[in-house]
């Protein structure tokens, strides 16, 4: 190769080297841990919260039943709705249910509701404190109602949506 052809070779290549090592630290930082992330397991019935690789608090909960199970992968949580309403959805087994003010008993949404599988799949503080480990929902998460506010505030001060996965 002559010097003129090598020259012009490396003033070629030069530009790609900061691209290369920009690029792959960019992607390093993508692939890191957000700073707070959600782990629920459903075998184990708990919802871990990480934060920066640690666990920071561990809590109990309900999932959905095997007629109507909690949905498994990777999700976002999204709106936080605070001292929710609860209207029954458009399905077969609400269909005798009857709407429920926020803060009524009979509510089965109590504190928070946190979505995360719009439109019927959240986290959601119970009336049934009771059913926390339990496989008794209709595919939400339960937990009880503080345990559920405290982790809606959580959520908050992390921004408001933090990745949540579900392991079966």
């Amino acid at each position: 190769m002559s010097k003129r052809r090598w020259s012009l070779a490396l003033i070629g290549f030069l530009p790609i080297v900061p691209a290369i090592f920009f690029g792959s630290n960019l992607l390093n930082r993508v692939r890191e841990d957000p700073p707070m992330r959600l782990v629920a397991d459903l075998s184990a019935r708990t919802m871990k919260v990480m934060q920066n690789g640690d666990v920071v608090a561990t809590y109990g909960i309900a999932i959905g039943r095997p007629s109507h199970p909690t949905p498994t992968g990777s999700f976002h949580t999204g709106r936080i709705d605070w001292n929710p309403a609860w209207t029954p959805p458009p399905s077969d087994w609400a269909k005798n249910l009857r709407y429920h003010a926020p803060g009524e008993p009979g509510n089965p949404m109590q504190g928070v509701k946190i979505y995360f599988d719009p439109p019927y799949y959240f986290i959601h503080g119970t009336n049934d404190p009771g059913s926390i480990g339990e496989a008794a929902s209709h595919g939400c998460i339960r937990m009880t109602e503080g345990d559920a506010v405290e982790l809606a505030h959580k959520i908050q001060d992390a921004g408001g949506s933090v990745p949540l996965t579900i392991n079966p």
